[in-house]
């Protein structure tokens, strides 16, 4: 191509960055035509003439005008395309435009759009299915918690002609067919099926969609238009949310009572809440981890009555002000990006529960949350609360307090007593009428107070004034002995001291009026430092449980009498003493399996113990390698007075405590039927089996530093009923766990069928003596609420209660139980 001197070269491109960056002059920038030039432009192509057609195809060429919408490759196409053809054609063929567009025009159209990066062709098909018209800053907030870059991508699909900026800069639009050329690219993915397409935005296809159950990990944004009442019902399983694993976008249905989107991870925005205005349970949206707008409307939804938003962990802000006068249970636990508590518009008056646990950003709570009188639970653990609200003592209903986790200077220690008043009020005896206490706290149950730097002396005698508190948490302070200052909280259950530095607890440690605590059941000690712990503890007359795991400095535990309670619910005991090897040399597995059975006889179906361990005792009759391990049962033990039970063991390895893992799995019995065919005389044999037991224990990724050794007993009473054939044999299995959670290693294991005679062996091979045995069944005790000491074990419920899970069983939905009820065992003789 020759060019000379004083040439003019024109440049065509779909890109003006191109442009840009070779440093040409002077740049124009074509836009779509008006109408009237649409109009002549489109008659020159379809009638030779830009001269107004014949009065028949004047209304139909406005509608082939406005369909284009300005776009001359629109108007060149269509206006070639009808050129010559009939009335009849021309209708037949705008209305075929209205379902489909031309191909043609849309694969042109598509060339740009194939050009682009993977991210960018993202946020055009957002824009494209979702965002057309709207607030540019909205869009860009969306699309950057996808982690699609909009700043660089919105302005390359805006110099590719792709979209373009309102003329104010706040909103973001695209042209017609450009929108419609992107949905026919997502829709193209599967003709057939919605469910298998990444967007959904037409109604009859999320109807179908949510009804039918197809839906699938694939989908990541669904959008209906429901401005107008549906005429159809929705019935939507259970699970139709859940399986949305990679949604984004979600606009509400009308009408829609219940919703759950729990572990929809790529779920950023929520909708506009006003199209759900009968909305009253938002059950889940648990887990959405890059949530990170709230939509305001969420705040006035006056009929919600639950909100769960937990381990949202992107989520900043929600709406200033919420009034949502029917909510009952709002919990916000693991958003620890969240900076700031809304403001309470009105009162509130059913708000029974709030949850604002490991929130650890959240600075303060509005003063306006006094309003919300019938609050009874209130749990700011790990926030950046540094001392509790003071409109605290107003909560007449309270319930439930826990406070813990402050950092650095915390306000509590110093303002602790400022929570209680003097109250006089009728008292008889003076001294008692000068005690502080909490005021109108008297119906406090629960209080914790774990990590507030609190020594013996910061804890007021007038916290006896709590007359209904049962469970007390004061785990992670500066205590060296037992505060005296607790015995007068004559109905306190549990008491939690866990990780104090408590190294005084001998005979003079102990205070003198201990037995004031008379209904203390749980006595958790865990990672404290003492050696021995002084026999007046047995003036704890209803005590079932203390808790010494991880105790390492400990040698020795009291004798105290055992005791049985008529009102212990679970029938199985547990020793759980992880870490804590002093101990251990002082007490064998076995030894504390005798003790617990000559104790207990036949009241109870199952015990078990963990302790530091890395041999299975040659006292196990049949050992094997790895986790699972069966053994053949007499025939008619059920009926044998002498036996006694089956003790399963296992040695487990260290764990780092990296991740939550657990120990046991399904115990079975299986029986075995021999059978001839009829057809063909050959031999068959059946098997069949019923579960025993399906309970596990769990470690909540506490660190175990070595070896230890599990053991696991069922007596007769919970195998008898299932001992009533011939052939059986019993099987268990150490590593079967439920999906959520891995188990800890397995080296190998062993069993045992025990008679009356096993009690009275005196010689254990491989296996130290007892020196000082204890009458604990349970000598551990732990959940992840109240005890952040490595090596702990836990028998898990749910995040904050402990108790044993079985793999048929899920998690129960109240959010606080009662904690386990212990109890103690009698000491054995030396053996």
């Amino acid at each position: 191509m020759l060019i000379i001197l004083g040439s003019r070269i024109i440049v065509t491109t779909r890109d003006e960055h191109l442009v840009i960056s070779y440093r040409i002059d002077d740049v124009y920038k074509p836009t779509t035509l008006n109408p009237n030039e649409a109009l002549r432009l489109f008659n020159l192509k379809a009638f030779d003439s830009d001269t107004t057609p014949k009065y028949d195809f004047i209304e139909l060429s406005k509608q082939v005008v406005h369909y284009a919408d300005g776009l001359p490759l629109a108007l060149e196409f269509l206006g070639s395309f009808l050129c010559g053809r009939d009335i009849i054609q021309w209708r037949s063929a705008i209305e075929r435009l209205k379902q489909d567009s031309n191909k043609e025009i849309l694969d042109t159209l598509r060339i740009s759009f194939d050009g682009l990066e993977e991210r960018e062709k993202n946020i055009f098909l957002d824009i494209a299915c979702f965002f057309n018209g709207e607030e540019k800053d909205l869009v860009m907030k969306v699309l950057d918690g996808c982690e699609f870059f909009p700043d660089i991508g919105i302005e390359v699909l805006i110099k590719k002609f792709l979209i373009e900026a309102s003329d104010d800069n706040q909103y973001l639009q695209m042209h017609a067919l450009l929108q419609e050329m992107g949905r026919k690219i997502v829709e193209e993915k599967c003709v057939d099926e919605p469910g298998k397409r990444c967007r959904l935005w037409k109604e009859r296809n999320v109807y179908h969609v949510l009804t039918k159950n197809t839906v699938t990990e694939i989908i990541e944004g669904m959008i209906i238009d429901n401005q107008r009442e549906s005429s159809k019902m929705l019935n939507l399983s259970d699970d139709v949310f859940s399986k949305m694993k990679r949604l984004r976008l979600l606009r509400p249905l009308y009408k829609l009572k219940i919703i759950s989107l729990k572990g929809s991870q790529n779920l950023i925005k929520t909708p506009n809440f006003t199209t759900a205005p009968y909305l009253e349970v938002l059950i889940n949206m648990e887990g959405c981890t890059r949530l990170v707008d709230v939509h305001p409307s969420l705040g006035v939804l006056k009929r919600l009555k639950l909100l769960n938003i937990r381990d949202c962990k992107s989520l900043r802000s929600l709406p200033t002000k919420i009034g949502m006068e029917s909510l009952e249970t709002l919990i916000l636990s693991g958003c620890s990006n969240l900076a700031r508590f809304p403001e309470i518009d009105g009162k509130m008056e059913h708000l029974k529960t709030l949850d604002l646990s490991d929130c650890y950003k959240v600075e303060y709570l509005p003063e306006s949350l006094h309003q919300a009188e019938s609050l009874e639970e209130l749990d700011l653990s790990k926030t950046a609360i540094k001392e509790p609200p003071s409109f605290i003592s107003q909560l007449k209903n309270l319930k439930v307090l826990y406070f813990d986790g402050c950092k650095g200077p915390c306000k509590l220690k110093r303002n602790l007593l400022s929570l209680f008043k003097v109250s006089q009020r009728g008292r008889m005896n003076s001294i008692a009428s000068m005690l502080p206490s909490l005021s109108c706290l008297t119906s406090l149950t629960r209080l914790k107070l774990r990590g507030c730097n609190l020594g013996e002396g910061d804890i007021p005698s007038a916290i006896s004034c709590l007359s209904s508190l049962a469970f007390l948490d004061l785990s992670v302070n500066n205590f060296n002995r037992i505060p005296a200052s607790l015995t007068r909280l004559s109905k306190l259950e549990d008491l939690r001291l866990s990780s104090c530095g408590l190294f005084n607890m001998g005979e003079g440690d102990i205070p003198s009026d201990i037995s004031g605590l008379s209904s203390l059941k749980v006595l958790d000690l865990n990672s404290n430092n003492f050696t021995s712990i002084a026999a007046s503890l047995a003036r704890l007359s209803n005590l079932q449980y203390l808790g010494v795991c991880n105790c390492r400095e400990l040698e020795s535990l009291p004798v105290l009498l055992a005791r049985k309670t008529s009102d212990w619910k679970h029938n199985w005991s547990y020793f759980i003493a992880t870490n804590s090897y002093r101990l251990a040399e002082n007490m064998s597995a076995i030894t504390l399996l005798k003790t617990h059975i000559k104790a207990f006889a036949n009241s109870r179906k199952r015990f078990d113990a963990v302790l530091p361990g890395n041999e299975i005792p040659e006292w196990f009759s049949q050992q094997r390698g790895g986790s699972v391990i069966e053994i053949p049962l007499p025939l008619n033990i059920q009926n044998d007075s002498q036996w006694i039970g089956v003790a399963f063991c296992c040695i487990l390895g260290d764990d780092d405590g990296s991740e939550i893992k657990v120990i046991g799995g399904p115990t079975y019995i299986h029986s075995r039927y021999s059978g001839q065919s009829s057809s063909n005389g050959s031999v068959f044999q059946v098997k069949n089996s019923r579960m025993v037991d399906s309970s596990f224990l769990n470690f909540c990724g506490r660190r175990i530093t070595k070896d230890h050794l599990f053991l696991r007993y069922f007596s007769p009473l919970s195998l008898k009923d299932k001992c009533e054939t011939k052939n059986l044999s019993l099987e268990m299995s150490f590593q079967s766990s439920p999906k959520r959670y891995p188990s800890v290693k397995v080296k190998k294991c062993g069993v045992r069928i025990m008679y009356e005679k096993d009690l009275e062996e005196t010689e254990e091979l491989q296996c130290h003596t007892i020196q000082s045995s204890p009458n604990l069944e349970h000598i551990h005790h732990h959940s992840t609420e109240n005890d952040g000491s490595a090596g702990s074990t836990s028998l898990v419920k749910r995040k904050r209660d402990i108790d044993v899970e079985t793999e048929e069983e899920g998690p129960h939905p109240k959010r606080i139980q009662n904690f386990l009820n212990f109890i103690t065992g009698q000491s054995g003789k030396k053996q």
